[in-house]
């Protein structure tokens, strides 16, 4: 018996590694790429470059202007977040602790939009951002993640407040906290690790996001994101791959690096809402 589980163990751990080699195989493609010439590119592109040169990101990081992009995705990604957070925290935590018929509707309406492809609904929130002058900015950009961000911070947000027993709030409540002061000096702190999942989940989608920012704010060089930076060097009838590579490489590397760091975060928040709720 422990022979088969030992057996199973390690089927199951090379199974997982050529996976990760897999889904890592295109970064390393466009990594390696990120270092040639157009003609190295063009001849073969898995091979590897013949010299290492820092020549491509030296002209994309003047071409694109990247400390100012670099600046744009700050903006739209912090501004995302504290929406999303600040809004779903609160509603998830009204929501659980409200109990009546309607609650468990207007939950179901608030995780709904998850099951909502984005391209079924794009042309339709365009023409409402530019009714509501929202367009062509990156604060209006960062506001509109707040409404496809909720759904799912609100149901990691449910399923973990469900877990927290209503007795803190009964003797925050006896003490004279009002409602906010309950919320925000004794239920958030308790959201720490979730709201640290979150986070990390949503800084990896609105940072390397492409097709809403190539909707909302790609008229203007002053408002575009480092993801569409990296589409400018692809064209019609040529494009400069090296730099699209290159590009592309600088644009995700700062999630990667936050992803790395934070990662452990993820498991411990995901399994303490799953358990919890």
């Amino acid at each position: 018996m422990k022979t088969n589980n030992k057996s199973g163990k390690i089927i199951l751990e090379v199974v997982l590694v050529l996976l990760s080699l897999l889904f890592l195989y295109p970064l390393f493609l466009t990594i390696i790429n990120s270092f040639k010439s157009f003609s190295e590119v063009m001849t073969d592109v898995i091979a590897l470059p013949k010299h290492i040169t820092f020549a491509n990101y030296s002209y994309v990081w003047e071409f694109i202007n990247y400390p100012r992009l670099f600046l744009n995705n700050f903006i739209i990604t912090a501004l995302g977040l504290l929406g999303i957070v600040f809004v779903s925290s609160i509603a998830a935590y009204k929501l659980a602790r409200t109990k009546t018929r309607w609650s468990g509707v207007i939950y179901f309406l608030c995780i709904m939009p998850m099951l909502i492809p984005f391209q079924s609904i794009m042309l339709t929130v365009l023409q409402t951002a530019k009714n509501l002058n929202l367009s062509e900015s990156i604060w209006g950009l960062g506001l509109l993640y707040w409404g496809f961000g909720a759904p799912l911070a609100v149901f990691i947000y449910h399923g973990f407040v469900k877990g927290i027993p209503l007795e803190i709030d009964e003797s925050a409540t006896i003490d004279g906290a009002s409602g906010f002061r309950l919320f925000f000096s004794v239920i958030f702190p308790l959201l720490k690790s979730v709201t640290t999942t979150i986070i990390i989940i949503d800084v990896m989608w609105i940072w390397n996001d492409f097709l809403l920012p190539l909707l909302m704010v790609n008229g203007s060089p002053d408002t575009k994101t480092l993801t569409l930076a990296a589409y400018t060097f692809v064209g019609q009838y040529t494009s400069d791959w090296q730099y699209a590579m290159t590009a592309m490489v600088m644009a995700v590397l700062p999630s990667i690096v936050v992803f790395i760091f934070l990662q452990k975060y993820i498991v411990k928040g995901v399994v303490a809402g799953a358990v919890k709720g």
